[in-house]
This record gives C-alpha cells, structure tokens and sequence, in this order.
C-alpha cells in the first residue's frame, strides 16, 4: 500500500461525505483512517456507517484533542507513506499526487504543502486577516530559529515515509503538533543529511462560522512549541 491518509474528525457533518469521496478519488493506492474524536453533531454515527474497503475508524472514547487523533492514526499506519488531512474542505486531496513525487526523492526526508507558495504561483493575493498574520508571525519565528526556509509550517499537509512518523516520539496533544512536527522533521533532516521540502498546494480556507476551529490560544501554543523543540529533542 502506498498511502496512509490519517483524517482526524470533529464535529465535520457537513463536510465529512464529501472529503471522504475527494480522497478516495485520488490515484493513489491508499487506506483513510478515520479518527472521530467524540463528535456530537453526527459525524461519529456516518464514519461507523462507512463501507468503503480503504476507510478505517477509530473511535476516540472522550474528546482528547487533534494532535492525540493524529497520533493515533499514524500508529495506526500501513502505508509506506503517511500524510494527514483535516476532514474539512480547505485543501484538495489531488494535491497528494506531487507531494508523493517529491516524497520518493532519496534525498528528502519530508514534504509539506505550503498554501503560500500555491497561491503566489496561481498569482493570487495572500489573505488579509487575524488568521493569516498568525501564521505569518509564528512562520517567522520559525524560519529565524531554526535558519529553515520553509514558508507555511503550519499547513495541514505533511508528507514522509511511516517509519519517518513512527520512529518519531510525538509529545503534543493538541494543534500544536503541527510545530513540533516541522520542528522535528527539520532537525531530523539536518541530522540524516536530507532536505524537507515544500510543493504549492491548493487552499479554500473556511470562516469559524463555517466550521474553523483554531483560535488566539493556539497560536500561543504553536510558540511556545517551536520555542520547547528548538532546544530539545
């Protein structure tokens, strides 16, 4: 199998259907595992009543946040590749295919899809917002604390090999493991003589009316991450 898709799920009725269908669509040979962490809005009841031969759930028994449904997912792994993504519709599944290109490089140890590079080669303007310049400032912080040169940290899609994931020991619980997961695949890179590297990817961000659920705090999160992973391991 090629693919491990690891889709944490929260409260995703609306969109649930829909992401499952884009990702079983694309040309990959693949499994989707399907975390629902304690949702109450119907999305734990339509998972259980898949009957796709590629989807797997797990069922979290209390809510125990994003980053420990990723977690979960990745130990669960069967595919020579893992990559996660978020059970809404902000990012397209398609774009799976040049991350795994890039992937099979010898010389790489991870990939990320960076929506800043998308939207300037589509020539799009980058988005004006509190979200936007969140990102910005903790990408920042990022890029001068561990001399990378990565432009979007924070994005969903990231990409490397099961045992890469696996051999990791991931601490964070929340949606701060997005940092310590490019923290960790940075200094894994440097220590093994390989690069992480970054494809343009498609993004359709959502309002927090829409479903969005990250907030001020977490971005206080994400720098104190960045901050613990520069200097531990």
């Amino acid at each position: 199998m090629k693919l491990s898709v690891v889709m944490p799920a929260y409260n995703e009725i609306d969109t649930i259907d829909e992401i499952v269908s884009r990702v079983r669509a694309v040309p990959v040979d693949k499994e989707i595992i399907i975390i629902d962490n304690c949702s109450t809005d119907g999305t734990r009841e339509r998972i259980q009543a898949m009957a796709f031969p590629e989807v797997r759930t797990i069922l979290q028994e209390r809510n125990m946040m994003k980053g420990n449904s990723v977690k979960r997912g990745i130990a669960a792994a069967q595919g020579e590749f893992v990559i996660v993504q978020d059970a809404d519709l902000e990012y397209d599944p398609m774009d799976f295919v040049p991350l795994l290109a890039a992937a099979e490089q010898e010389d790489v140890l991870a990939v990320m899809g960076s929506r800043v590079l998308g939207m300037r080669e589509r020539g799009q303007k980058l988005p004006v917002g509190i979200y936007s310049a969140g990102r910005t400032a903790i990408n920042l912080f990022f890029v001068l604390l561990f001399g990378s040169r990565l432009t979007d940290i924070a994005t969903c899609y990231k990409l490397a090999r099961r045992q890469v994931f696996q051999d990791m020991t991931l601490r964070c619980e929340s949606f701060d493991l997005d940092f310590e997961l490019a923290a960790k695949f940075v200094k894994g890179a440097r220590r093994t003589g390989r690069r992480v590297v970054e494809v343009p990817v498609q993004y359709y961000p959502r309002t927090v009316e829409e479903g969005k659920k990250i907030g001020w705090r977490d971005g206080i999160a994400a720098l104190l991450t960045i901050l613990r992973f520069r200097f531990t391991d």
